[in-house]
């Protein structure tokens, strides 16, 4: 069994660069928030324990996450190689995740760390519009409509985000440095960090990826 992390700020890329690996891959790609659907659809026990944090709007505790992660990775093969994104956020859930691999005879093979300038990332997400009919996502720059405030595909409204409101996201951004700077000096000192130019355009990044992806 082999395992990467991608790392990166709100807005640095992740979804995009991990489809590019697992289309050009055998990675298969997991999100927190892919598991955590998965277990409460399966109506696992700790399914359960994630969806009642849930309903009463509560963050999933480190503990339930990490059980879910095992669960998941119990089910696997020792052939397979799995891409977390945006997985682990924090140190405590970053040393877990090592308790977790150690006891499948596995480890953290690579992380990848994007690297976007902070005025990138605030013109990346502060642009972003959505469709409220139908959900199509809109760049004011770089992805624009073709009629400013109306949907190509629907005809809907679109509209902004409160989480996408340059503040909002400055604030995203200030909580997300505060939080990674220890994990990514814990994967540093591992000599496992590899740091990608994610501020340039999608395809390159992932090339450069890729590249380096052993």
């Amino acid at each position: 069994m082999q395992a990467i992390i991608l790392l990166g700020a709100p807005g640095a890329g992740k979804g995009t660069l991990a489809e590019g690996v697992r289309n050009a891959t055998d990675y298969i790609h997991v999100s927190t928030g892919d598991m955590l659907r998965a277990a409460i659809k399966a109506g696992s026990q700790t399914g359960l324990e994630a969806k009642a944090f849930m309903d009463k709007g509560e963050l999933v505790p480190d503990s339930v996450i990490m059980r879910i992660v095992s669960e998941r990775l119990a089910q696997g093969q020792p052939t397979d190689k799995y891409m977390f994104d945006g997985f682990p956020r924090t140190l405590e859930q970053a040393r877990q995740l090592d308790e977790v691999l150690a006891k499948l005879g596995s480890a953290v093979n690579q992380v990848f760390l994007l690297e976007v300038p902070t005025p990138v990332i605030v013109s990346r997400l502060s642009g972003r519009r959505i469709c409220k009919t139908c959900g199509a996502v809109y760049h004011v720059t770089n992805i624009p409509p073709k009629k400013e405030g109306i949907c190509d595909q629907c005809g809907g409204p679109l509209y902004q985000r409160p989480d996408d409101e340059e503040a909002t996201v400055l604030n995203r951004l200030d909580v997300y440095q505060r939080q990674t700077a220890s994990l990514i000096d814990y994967y540093d000192q591992k000599g496992i960090l590899i740091r990608i130019n994610a501020g340039t355009n999608p395809q390159a990044a992932t090339a450069e990826l890729l590249a380096k992806l052993a």
